[in-house]
């Protein structure tokens, strides 16, 4: 993706970015609700009241199994109030299934829309003898090599083995800008149903019919592969713990009831056990979950399981690499620095030969400051054809060539300087002066150095010049906020990784990383008891991705990579790190808060329909009907209506999410408490109330 492209996306905000993504792919953006996707659902909410289905979760179970019982009481003894209590009943089932299926719902839309990206593509597998076979796409196997030219679909996920090519993956990202697939680099990775552009390239099959990303997006967004996470599963647990205790104490009701002359209806003592029982949030968990997902897959990530989502909403420390994520990652060269007794000129010509075959940004960008500001090397021409040359490697921090006997490194300068050292030169203390003043201002220093006649000698260094993304600082800024602490991964050397950790505003920082610094610094983190969240894109990288509790592959990283990881970014962008721990908190504060909301919603229902229930032989409890609700009757009816009209209120905030402010555990607790809390007992007061005043107006109940 061209600088051009990256500042376009940076500087939207979250809102256009999933607008412009739900634009480009046809899905629904998350959080976008509706009535008419209630009335859509209705089907699907009617197919699960299927007793089977309610097994599944034991709080609703109970509310059918109530609602059951009511109906047959109902029936064999008809009145007003038996039927309208009944088939309140029935409504809180069905509106909790609604929820359940409202998200389904809208996860079964993005699925068809995926479904069209896929085509039945007619592949050009090569032979071992390099001539081509055409095969059905579903045929091909890992490992399988398919040769694709301009106009032509991607018949399946893989790695490009030769050549370059623009690629169109609008279908997949949203994003209509086309991007640079290549093979060899960091952007080799290929998906199945994106297009072919430009050129021609070989792509290597890395999956199976069936197992692309395509597909596992669609099983994911579908539900069909969702597994409730540790958190829902130990809520689940909680709620139907409270289901049996408030089960329990309204059975030991009746007899309390009976030796007091009043005994009670099982209509009533039904009634009662739905509005303790936290029927609300046992309704929605399922659709907060769902949608949680579902967030996550409007920014185009593909979470493996839903336990990597709420790791990263616990998330306790960030790793993010420097270049790509906290800079542009377009690192140039802005100038040359000879040091004694080099001269300019020869530093020029060392750097320009050392760079020949670097195809990285950095690398070209020295070919060209040295031709464009010295001109070519009179010497070059067809002899360099013949130079041997040294690639990069996260080991030796250094690439270079060999040629005519010379052999001429540049990278980074404990590098170098081990380098020169180890062949018995000498290094100039010069070096170390201009190398740190070029680490000062933020830029990165790579030394030049040359072994000629058994001679090492130092000819300079080269300045390269990185920038910090526009609203970096205020980002972490907000992580800080939440109690995340930030760490920045960077090959550069301490001075230049202190001066952009500074500039973006890190908490601290890794310089000249390599892969097993990485794996290190997350076993530390986690032996503290801190959850790890990284990127990462190479094969390098794999190891520490699956060693991070949130390990975030780029889609265009190698398939070693994308493996390693629990989650997977198909916009290959790695800052989206910081909005995956975002939806992960939102998650969590999501059902924390309806959790909260569930419980203190109760409070209202015991002065409705406790004292209804005695105030005949105990007329001191009049004085709990605090909402002078106009019958016993029209209070516990009340009850029962506001119990279920409220999970249908509560839909499109379980589906959109408790809007996320940064901030930390102790004001977050503070706001669930006072907004859901507090809420919860006020709301539930003044709904019974108002439905009250219209409930008494019915006959046979006022």
């Amino acid at each position: 993706m061209t600088t051009t492209q990256e500042q376009d996306r940076l500087d939207r905000t979250d809102g256009e970015q999933r607008e412009r993504h739900a634009s480009n792919t046809g899905r629904v953006a998350a959080g976008v609700f509706s009535p008419r996707q209630l009335l859509v659902s209705l089907p699907d909410a009617l197919r699960k009241l299927h007793p089977r289905h309610q097994l599944r979760n034991p709080v609703m179970f109970v509310v059918w199994a109530g609602s059951l019982l009511t109906t047959v009481f109902a029936i064999t003894g008809p009145s007003v109030f038996s039927i309208a209590v009944a088939a309140w009943l029935w409504f809180t089932v069905l509106f909790a299934n609604l929820a359940e299926a409202v998200a389904e719902g809208r996860g079964k839309a993005q699925a068809e829309t995926l479904r069209r990206t896929r085509t039945e593509t007619v592949a050009r597998r090569l032979r071992r003898d390099g001539t081509e076979e055409r095969v059905s796409g579903a045929d091909l196997r890992v490992g399988d090599r398919v040769v694709v030219e301009a106009g032509e679909v991607i018949p399946g996920d893989g790695d490009v083995a030769e050549g370059i090519a623009t690629v169109d993956e609008s279908a997949i990202t949203g994003e209509s800008a086309p991007v640079i697939r290549e093979s060899g680099g960091d952007r080799s990775a290929v998906t199945g149903g994106t297009t072919v552009l430009s050129d021609r390239i070989v792509v290597r099959i890395g999956t199976r019919p069936g197992e692309s990303f395509v597909d596992r997006m669609i099983a994911l967004v579908e539900g069909a592969d969702r597994q409730k996470t540790p958190n829902e599963i130990a809520l689940n647990i909680l709620l139907a713990v409270l289901t049996v205790i408030f089960l329990f104490a309204v059975v030991a009701l009746q007899p309390m009831a009976g030796y007091s002359g009043a005994t009670q209806s099982v209509i009533v003592l039904t009634a009662l056990l739905v509005c303790l029982i936290p029927t609300t949030i046992g309704a929605l968990l399922s659709a907060i979950g769902i949608a949680g997902m579902d967030r996550l897959v409007q920014r185009n990530v593909l979470a493996m399981s839903g336990r990597a989502v709420e790791a990263a909403g616990d998330v306790d420390t960030l790793l993010l690499d420097k270049t790509g994520t906290i800079t542009y990652g377009n690192r140039q060269a802005t100038r040359l620095h000879p040091v004694a007794p080099s001269t300019l000129g020869e530093l020029a010509a060392a750097a320009r030969l050392s760079s020949l075959a670097d195809g990285t940004p950095e690398g070209r960008s020295i070919v060209e400051l040295c031709t464009r500001e010295h001109g070519p090397d009179g010497g070059s021409g067809a002899h360099e054809r013949g130079a041997e040359f040294v690639p990069f490697t996260a080991q030796t921090r250094m690439s270079g060539v060999d040629l005519d006997g010379r052999r001429i490194r540049k990278g980074a300068a404990g590098a170098v300087r081990d380098w020169v050292t180890g062949l018995g030169g000498t290094v100039p203390p010069e070096t170390d002066r201009v190398a740190d003043e070029i680490g000062q201002r933020g830029g990165t220093p790579l030394v030049v150095a040359e072994v000629s006649g058994g001679v090492a000698v130092v000819h300079g260094v080269i300045e390269l010049s990185d920038v910090v993304k526009k609203g970096m600082r205020e980002r972490f800024a907000e992580l800080r906020a939440m109690g995340i602490r930030t760490v920045m991964i960077t090959g550069d050397n301490p001075l230049t990784a202190k001066a952009i950790a500074a500039e973006a505003g890190v908490d601290d920082f890794l310089a000249e990383a390599k892969p097993e610094d990485k794996m290190a610094l997350i076993r530390a983190e986690q032996e503290g008891g801190k959850l790890v969240a990284m990127t990462g894109d190479g094969t390098n990288d794999a190891p520490a991705l699956a060693q991070a509790d949130v390990g975030v592959a780029m889609n265009t990283g190698t398939m070693a990579a994308k493996e390693a990881g629990n989650m997977v970014d198909l916009d290959s962008d790695p800052t989206k790190l910081i909005e995956i721990v975002e939806i992960g908190k939102q998650l969590l504060i999501t059902r924390g808060a309806l959790t909260t909301f569930s419980i203190a919603n109760d409070l209202a229902k015991y002065f409705a329909i406790l004292p209804a229930m005695f105030v005949a032989i105990y007329p001191q409890l009049d004085a709990l009907n605090i909402m002078r609700l106009h019958s016993p009757q029209s209070a516990i009816l009340s009850a029962v209506i506001f119990n279920a009209l409220v999970i249908v209120a509560l839909i499109p905030l379980a589906l959109r999410g408790v809007r996320y402010r940064p901030t930390g555990a102790r004001g977050l607790l503070r706001r669930n408490l006072l907004v859901y809390g507090l809420g919860g007992v006020v709301v539930p007061f003044a709904g019974i109330w108002l439905i009250d005043l219209v409930v008494r107006l019915v006959p046979g109940i006022g």
